[in-house]
């Protein structure tokens, strides 16, 4: 059997994803259920758009809950350490575009709790693949879909 795929988090992104998962056993299940039955109380399904919408609904629904499940089932917890000297899992990291560009300060998360406009980013993403193991003063060339761009590392927390 294939080895499952373990996804890195902090304490935080797995209690969001654990009360997320709640929700969707608890609540959203029982909304959608009673959107089928009601649904189906208006008769013929095979032209019934309202059927339709809340059956993939439910389909949607199901599938979350299975991947949150994998997910929180194959969670390893990065534990944060007093080593800041490097950037790694679960740091903060600042950098300023060169020559002359703005300072960006990005904390680095697995992909399950990865949210960019939170300021939260995939240790998969080119950004945090290219900062991975630097020190701050590092000068450091990051492919991005729109072309190169070279950063210097400003803080690691």
């Amino acid at each position: 059997m294939a080895q499952d795929k373990v996804f890195p988090m902090t304490r935080e992104g797995k209690d969001k994803l654990e009360q997320e998962l709640e929700y969707l056993k608890t609540v959203k299940r029982k909304e959608v259920v009673e959107r089928i039955k009601i649904a189906r109380s208006f008769g013929d399904l095979s032209e019934n758009s309202e059927y339709d919408s809340a059956k993939e609904e439910q389909a949607f629904v199901e599938g979350r809950v299975t991947t949150l499940e994998n997910m929180i089932r194959n969670a390893k917890i990065i534990e944060g350490e007093a080593d800041t000297s490097i950037v790694a899992l679960g740091r903060t990291v600042a950098f300023t575009e060169l020559p002359n560009g703005d300072k960006e300060t990005y904390t680095i998360v697995g992909s399950a709790e990865a949210d960019p406009f939170e300021g939260k980013i995939s240790n998969d993403s080119p950004i945090a693949k290219s900062l991975m193991g630097r020190k701050v003063g590092d000068q450091v060339t990051v492919q991005t879909p729109g072309g190169e761009m070279l950063v210097k590392i400003v803080e690691i927390s």
